[in-house]
This record gives structure tokens, sequence and C-alpha cells, in this order.
């Protein structure tokens, strides 16, 4: 009966870590996704050109989610995209208008 005892505790040790580590590999997922976006604030030079303001810098992404609510939603993603795809292919800003 002991025997049988230790493996029950055995197996419920191994499931309860089973458990935290999904909920750890989730986490860290979460954690990936997050440091990227923040890279991509930093690649579009968001931070120096702001001197590093949290608030401009959430105004800036809540006045581009408010046009993004407009009609002329489908127009805005694809100029955004071309214009991020090229940012992205030359490892580099696009130049100052």
């Amino acid at each position: 009966m002991q025997r049988v005892t230790i493996a029950r505790h055995r197996l419920e040790a191994v499931q309860a870590r089973h458990d935290w580590r999904d909920w750890q590999v989730k986490r860290r997922e979460r954690t990936r996704h997050l440091i990227e976006l923040g890279g991509l604030v930093v690649k579009a030079d968001l931070v120096a050109l702001t001197d590093d303001d949290r608030a401009v810098m959430l105004g800036l992404l809540g006045e581009a989610a408010a046009q993004l609510r407009t009609d002329d939603h489908e127009r805005l993603l694809l100029l955004w995209r071309r214009r991020g795809q090229r940012m992205f292919a030359s490892d580099s800003l696009p130049d100052e208008s």
C-alpha cells in the first residue's frame, strides 16, 4: 500500500510540474512577443524622436488605431505594410521628407 501511495504522489508531482511548465511556456511566449513589439518601437526610432516620452508614443499609437477605425482602414494597412516591409528590407528608416 505504501508503494502505491508513493507512486501516486510521484505521478501527482509530475503532473503538477507539467501544468506549471505549460503556464511558463505561455508566459515566455507572451514576453517574447512584447519584447519584439518593443523592438519595433525602437527600430522606428520613436524612442529617440520622442525623447523616450511614453505618453507621446502611446498617443502616436492611439492616433494610428483611430485612423484604422475609419473607412480608410484597408488603404492605410496597405500603405503602412509596404512602408514597414521597405524598412525591414533596408534595415533603416525612410529618408526624412
